[in-house]
């Protein structure tokens, strides 16, 4: 199983709409996700610097910062585009993080 680890960029004082929206999820996006082999996906705020680190493990190759070419996807990152630091299509900015340690 592979770890996948990147942070985002949430704009000031939107922590309370990001998470009300991921309370909100929606199905098929959360569907799409474990289809691609996500076994778990956790986002952490950091209120400093408001940045979201996002950790997943995944069964196959990639992340979920591969599924931009998929409609749902692409609808999500336009729901989310008004509260995060984006791309010109709507994706968030991301910074792949690189494991330096790992305790099982």
């Amino acid at each position: 199983m592979k770890r996948a680890a990147f942070k985002m960029y949430l704009n000031k004082g939107q922590i309370a709409d990001y998470k009300q929206r991921h309370q909100e999820i929606w199905p098929e996006l959360k569907n799409l996700l474990k289809e691609a082999g996500i076994s778990e996906y956790s986002i952490f705020f950091d209120e400093e610097s408001s940045s979201l680190f996002a950790f997943q493990k995944v069964d196959k190759d990639g992340s979920s910062q591969d599924l931009g070419q998929v409609d749902t996807v692409k609808r999500w990152w336009k729901f989310m585009s008004d509260i995060m630091k984006t791309n010109d299509d709507n994706s968030p900015v991301t910074k792949p993080l690189e494991e330096v340690f790992y305790m099982e």
